[in-house]
């Protein structure tokens, strides 16, 4: 029995076949480097599937309307 702390598996790499499995050596060490822009380079803008700002004031109301009702429903399915 090995103790837990040692690496007992060692890989002869030199031998010319294949293991069938990846030898992942990084041992999670990230690397990556966070995504900075200056004010000069922004993205580009992105279009939205939806938005509740191009919305009108009676979709907007139903909407309210809708998401009010479920709530009560989960209030109320909650006392029971």
């Amino acid at each position: 029995m090995v103790p837990a702390a040692s690496h007992a598996h060692q890989h002869d790499h030199a031998h010319g076949h294949s293991h069938g499995h990846s030898h992942d050596h990084a041992h999670g060490h990230d690397h990556t480097h966070a995504h900075v822009h200056d004010a000069a380079s922004p993205h580009p803008a992105q279009a939205a599937p939806w938005s509740i700002l191009r919305m009108t004031m009676a979709g907007r109301l139903a909407a309210a309307l809708a998401v009010c009702a479920v709530l009560w429903g989960v209030v109320f399915l909650a006392m029971r």
